[in-house]
């Protein structure tokens, strides 16, 4: 937090653009990187890259077997007027936990590391995942869509105070 990138609209990649060796080196670097800090996602601003593009777990449970999907200029539709909060993190914010409200339902429209279209229906967690991971693209930290401070938490209290609840 505080690097400039992290507060600008990053820019689409062409298709073009998306096939290049430096991108293709760009996207395993940034899984690798997501993977070695325990994360469930990483946006390009994340690692100083003003690119709308983000890799995520979008499992509905993710784990260390779950695959990364790579996200390309992406464009998230709410399916319901349903918000919940919930707790989230990020790496670029580190140690701190909030409560989030988010779209319970979406769909997400992009590009794949190939140049495809995908066109994914996310819910629930991963829905949060992938909407956390857009804010990142348009420059918005998940402090700016929390209701109140009040939940705001360091880490450890959060695993001390409130993590049990979620179990």
């Amino acid at each position: 937090m505080g690097h400039p990138v992290l507060r600008e609209r990053a820019r689409p990649l062409d298709k073009s653009d998306i096939k290049s060796a430096v991108v293709q080196k760009l996207i395993d670097d940034m899984i690798d990187t997501m993977h070695e800090y325990h994360g469930v996602g990483l946006a390009g601003p994340q690692v100083h890259e003003g690119l709308r593009m983000f890799v995520a777990l979008l499992d509905d449970e993710p784990d260390s077997k779950s695959p990364a999907v790579v996200v390309i200029n992406p464009e998230i539709i709410p399916n319901t007027q349903a918000i919940e909060e919930g707790w989230e993190g990020c790496l670029s914010i580190p140690d701190i936990r909030g409560m989030v409200p988010r779209y319970t339902d979406v769909t997400l429209k992009a590009i794949d590391r190939d140049g495809r279209s995908v066109d994914l229906q996310l819910k629930n967690f991963a829905a949060r995942v992938a909407q956390h991971e857009t804010d990142h693209l348009d420059g918005v930290l998940f402090f700016d869509r929390m209701k109140s401070m009040q939940s705001l938490t360091f880490l450890d209290e959060y695993s001390r105070f409130w993590a049990k609840d979620e179990d």
